[in-house]
């Protein structure tokens, strides 16, 4: 992750600006602007970290929004070398050391906080749908139910998980929905405009919830399958068809699997051979981590 991009500084900028941390009342009024202070990021659950590089990025861009600050205010980041994002921790390990102005800390601690209890949650939940599925083959994909402006940070916590990222937005795939099908002209219609149109390098993904669309796709040309809300027995079946039907393709057709995946049921469908599960409960429904912050003044 570059946390130095442009749109990664715009994104966590805004969380600043949102939460008036340059404009902090209650810190301004109370704590002296020359005094220094010493901040612990604890992880208070086992967890995968994820957001670690955004703690400085963050106090980078509040040294730019505080006029108020000392002109010689300076901060440093102390990483615990085995701690980095992507890695599983223990409750009450400390992830980072920041040692700041104590204004800035105070009025930084709930945005930085807020990020990495949310990116972490997303990649714990991660690793744990990975770990059910050890041994079948088969790869856990995100989806596109993100938070509206968080994506790229909310993809990025999923691969620290160890999922894999599916399309990044409309423009990066193709998939064919029965709202395209119903919509285009029935399935031959859109697919041959699909097939003809593509960029280099495209597959081109249709969407089957029933063994007759199914067979539909696979007679229309479809490259990769989308098995959506099938159960585990249907998809067995499915994955059987479309193994046979492409029996001696170079290429194969990938076949993902959708709807409905919990913990509860993911192993079941990754024992269908599939290559792919798509979870979009990785994003939507990931219960924040728990982390809290320390901190304490620094004596002379």
């Amino acid at each position: 992750m570059d946390w130095k991009s442009s749109s990664i500084e715009v994104l966590l900028e805004r969380a600043l600006m949102e939460d008036q941390a340059a404009r902090d009342t209650t810190t301004i009024l109370t704590i002296d602007p020359e005094l220094r202070a010493t901040a612990s990021i604890l992880a208070r659950q086992e967890m995968v970290v994820c957001g670690l590089g955004a703690v400085e990025r963050f106090l980078e861009i509040f040294s730019r929004l505080d006029r108020r600050a000392p002109a010689h205010t300076s901060f440093e980041v102390i990483s615990q070398p085995e701690i980095s994002d992507g890695v599983k921790v223990r409750d009450g390990q400390v992830l980072a050391v920041i040692r700041h102005n104590a204004r800035a800390l105070l009025s930084c601690e709930r945005v930085i906080l807020n990020l990495m209890q949310h990116l972490s949650g997303i990649a714990t939940q991660t690793r744990q749908f990975v770990d059910a599925l050890s041994g079948t083959g088969a790869r856990i994909l995100d989806t596109r139910k993100t938070i509206p402006g968080l994506r790229t940070l909310e993809k990025y916590a999923v691969h620290c998980g160890g999922g894999t990222n599916h399309r990044l937005d409309l423009a990066s795939g193709i998939l064919i929905k029965n709202n395209h099908i119903s919509l285009g002209g029935g399935l031959p219609t859109v697919l041959s405009r699909a097939l003809a149109g593509r960029e280099k390098g495209q597959r081109v993904q249709v969407e089957a919830r029933s063994a007759q669309e199914l067979e539909e796709a696979l007679a229309f040309g479809a490259e990769a399958i989308l098995l959506d809300n099938m159960t585990p027995a249907q998809v067995k079946q499915s994955v059987e068809r479309i193994r046979q039907f492409s029996a001696g393709r170079q290429d194969g057709i990938a076949i993902e699997a959708s709807g409905g995946m919990v913990l509860e049921n993911i192993r079941a469908y990754a024992e269908t051979g599939v290559d792919f599960i798509s979870v979009g409960a990785l994003t939507h429904s990931a219960k924040a981590a728990d982390i809290s912050m320390r901190i304490s003044a620094e004596t002379s």
